[in-house]
């Protein structure tokens, strides 16, 4: 055995309570909802697609002609006597010939619209029709080459009405059509052109696709956070705008009448989906909803309610309330009640805004905050804290936090494995006293085994600090494999099969054996294990200077050795640039220039930077020992507003600090980066902007917690070997005294760290399950090297 050691766990000795801490995140990015988690299977269906959602989209998006036989017809999207005014288009389709039939068919979504022999479909359409009103319309499920899996024929009348039909398919295909054809002559009118699997997630009529909610159910998450992330508060502050922020009001009542939205993940967004189902949903699998709501305040494109106007969206939070919590005799709670859930949703937590930088949101978070503690003490609301784990606008949020009261702090970060196993202390010194964590969003840069490994250490530290640390969620939690936005992600599909990434299963293990309460518990007797290889004393390696989507020049570059006071000269200009097209045709460390090398401990690399155009601004490497290992310093990153310091290893990358710096074009600046041993400072023209420490990890011969579950007595143990190597320990249950127990062993490991779950390989990486019972208290237990091991005890 590599190690040995004893971790002894007091069952009569409690710690903070666990509470709500292990849930999801449901945000429609990766087409998470239309195209995934909502089940319509018919995309474009109200024939809403416009160029505002994306460049190359239309109104006749996933739709083609039918013209059957002899058939002729045109077709084209009309809105002057639509359905509802929020749903303004529709389809004419005019039958020039009416030949063996015209009309229309869907593309649906991946491949197409994924039929099962022998299920069936719930089919509707809105439609009207001009003439020919003893001529059916026939609905039919089909192949891609015409052949006809089953059929419904519906008689159209002249005014606008709602058809349904459910429909059975005689084969299996999961790249079918949708068709709507007719005969006659005249012009028949088509709106609102849906088909669903009659069986849903509960059976639900218009409901969610079962196999992905399944897969969420089986989490068996605390909460649910939702509906986003970015698409909150990313958009205009009109309500009535296509690329309005998000307003809840827009996604409740009849389908029909909820208006189209531009997604900021730049697709068309038909809020199928809404805020009573999301409630809805959340109750179904029993999570706790967190609703997150923007506080007028877009920090992408720097809108902002003006403080005397935000009346009326602090009304929609105070509101949103009442609809989930309100008895049926008040306006909102009425209005969920007409939906059909009379029922209070015994909502208990809220989010105001997402990702937040900027004085403009914490100014307005306040108005929020008060108001709704004022209406509704016990809502326990989250304030915001950026997008990032450390730095300026990290700390500003805390501080608006700490200043208000709030109950949570909403913290974001996706980093590198090597980042969460040396962050795993992060939280061990946070007060009790301090609002707490709500880690809103977080995940490793990947879907492998090795970034799931790092992930479970790093939520064994997440239970260790339940003091401080009270909600948690992976992100982002569904991807659509043709329609990716952000990798990683937790759950994968297509439009007919879906599958667990190793970082679901350790998500799953960590929901089903939470337990409510700490245990105490002591490891002593480890041997030190062996550390990754790198210096831990200092960042060295080359220098390097580069362009980002601009041109600039540096100039004066010169290396200060602060332990000799030796002042370098490195070279005297460097002239930069880089293109789109440049971006496109190369990897993130394109077009930069090596400056120099540095084995010091303690040292400054300064220089002179003009930018002399473009939308970004400075980057500069250092400690740049390869393309997977490197430091880099990003002054006036992403919309020109950021100064960050990421560092990259093993290939992931992460960042370390964030403040806001906006450079202007045709200003020169002096930029000086400041490293002594790890630790590292930037500062432009002298003002220190960025200060942090690139910690190495150190890692521990076992990541360990232990918790006991209230309803079944049960004492969980979570440990996770990161190591190359197996480690043995002997678990003692101090004082669970016992002639034997019984032991429920579930673990994770035999895989290879770069191995991952597939839609050809579902369930290549997936837990294992076993019971033991041992005499006496105490158990020797051999732990895998690479590998997550959950037991539940109990007097045998």
């Amino acid at each position: 055995m590599g190690n040995t050691g004893k971790i002894s766990i007091y069952t009569k000795d409690q710690g903070a309570a666990l509470g709500d801490l292990f849930g999801i995140f449901f945000e429609d990015i990766n087409h998470a909802a239309d195209g995934g988690l909502y089940a319509e299977m018919v995309r474009n269906r109200s024939f809403e697609f416009d160029p505002i959602d994306r460049q190359d989209y239309n109104g006749l998006t996933a739709w083609e002609k039918v013209e059957l036989g002899e058939g002729k017809s045109s077709i084209q999207v009309e809105q002057e006597h639509p359905i509802h005014p929020r749903n303004p288009h529709y389809v004419a389709v005019e039958i020039i010939e009416a030949g063996e039939g015209v009309g229309i068919k869907n593309l649906g979504f991946n491949s197409g619209l994924p039929y099962r022999q022998g299920e069936t479909y719930t089919f509707s359409m809105y439609a009207s029709r001009s003439a020919s009103f003893d001529e059916p319309v026939a609905v039919r499920l089909e192949g891609i080459d015409g052949t006809v899996y089953g059929e419904a024929k519906v008689m159209v009348t002249s005014e606008w009405t709602k058809y349904e039909v459910v429909v059975a398919s005689s084969a299996t295909d999961f790249s079918g059509r949708l068709a709507v054809v007719t005969k006659g002559n005249g012009t028949l009118y088509l709106d609102m052109i849906s088909l669903f699997p009659t069986k849903t997630f509960r059976n639900r009529p218009g409901g969610l696709r079962e196999d992905i909610a399944t897969m969420l159910a089986d989490l068996k998450p605390k909460f649910m956070r939702f509906p986003g992330g970015c698409l909150i508060h990313d958009g205009s502050l009109n309500a009535e705008d296509r690329d309005s922020m998000y307003r809840w009001k827009n996604t409740i009542g009849p389908v029909e009448q909820r208006p189209p939205r531009k997604n900021n993940w730049r697709y068309h967004q038909t809020l199928g989906l809404g805020y009573f189902e999301y409630f809805q949903f959340c109750e179904d699998i029993g999570a706790k909803p967190i609703p997150i709501l923007p506080a007028g305040s877009d920090p992408h494109s720097q809108r902002f309610v003006p403080i005397d106007e935000l009346g009326p969206w602090i009304d929609d939070a105070l509101d949103l309330i009442e609809f989930a919590n309100g008895d049926a005799s008040t306006e909102w709670g009425s209005l969920r009640a007409l939906l059909g859930h009379p029922e209070p949703f015994n909502l208990e937590y809220i989010g105001i805004g997402n990702e937040e930088i900027g004085e403009q949101f914490f100014e307005r978070y306040t108005y929020f905050h008060q108001a709704i503690k004022t209406k509704y003490p016990d809502i326990q609301i989250i304030n915001s804290s950026g997008p990032f784990a450390a730095g300026g606008e990290y700390e500003r949020g805390w501080r608006s936090a700490r200043d208000n009261g709030s109950d949570f702090v909403d913290e974001h970060y996706y980093q590198s494995p090597d980042w969460l196993l040396a962050h795993y202390h992060r939280y061990d010194s946070f007060s009790t006293d301090d609002p707490k964590v709500f880690l809103g969003e977080y995940a490793s840069w990947g879907n492998t085994y090795y970034n799931a490994l790092a992930e479970a250490a790093f939520m064994t530290g997440l239970e260790k600090n339940a003091h401080a640390v009270g909600l948690a969620c992976y992100a982002p939690l569904l991807c659509n494999i043709d329609y990716v936005n952000w990798k990683p992600d937790l759950i994968w599909f297509n439009n007919h099969q879906v599958f667990g990434t190793a970082n679901y299963y350790v998500q799953q293990m960590f929901m089903h054996h939470q337990g409510d309460h700490l245990l105490r518990m002591v490891t002593d007797g480890f041997a030190v294990p062996a550390q990754p290889a790198g210096n831990k004393e200092r960042i060295e390696g080359k220098l390097l200077v580069g362009a980002n989507l601009n041109e600039v020049v540096y100039r004066d570059i010169r290396l200060i050795n602060h332990e000799t006071g030796e002042v370098k000269t490195l070279t005297g200009k460097v002239e930069i640039g880089e293109t789109e097209e440049d971006r496109r045709h190369r990897s993130e460390f394109g077009r930069n220039a090596v400056v120099g090398e540095t084995g010091l401990k303690s040292y400054s690399l300064s220089m002179k930077a003009i930018r002399k155009n473009g939308s970004r601004g400075f980057i500069i490497f250092f400690g740049f020992q390869d393309e997977a290992n490197y430091v880099v310093w990003e002054a006036g990153s992403h919309s020109n507003q950021e100064s960050m310091v990421h560092a990259g290893s093993k290939g992931y990358r992460g960042c370390l600090t964030q403040s806001l710096f906006s450079p202007e074009t045709g200003v020169e600046y002096h930029l000086e980066v400041r490293v002594d041993g790890r630790r590292i400072r930037t500062y432009v023209d002298g003002a220190l902007i960025n200060d942090t420490e690139h910690i190495a990890p150190v890692i521990e011969p076992l990541y360990c917690s232990a918790s006991i579950e209230e309803s079944t007595g049960d004492v969980i143990v979570k440990a996770v070997n990161v190591q190359d190597v197996d480690v043995q320990a002997q678990l003692q249950f101090a004082d669970l005294h016992s002639d034997s127990l019984l032991m429920d062993v579930y673990d994770m490991s035999g895989y290879g760290l770069d191995e991952m779950n597939s839609l050809e390989a579902p369930a290549k990486i997936v837990p294992k399950y076993k019971r033991m019972q041992t005499p006496g208290n105490q158990v020797s237990y051999d732990f895998p090297k690479h590998s997550v091991t959950v037991f539940r005890v109990r007097k045998g």
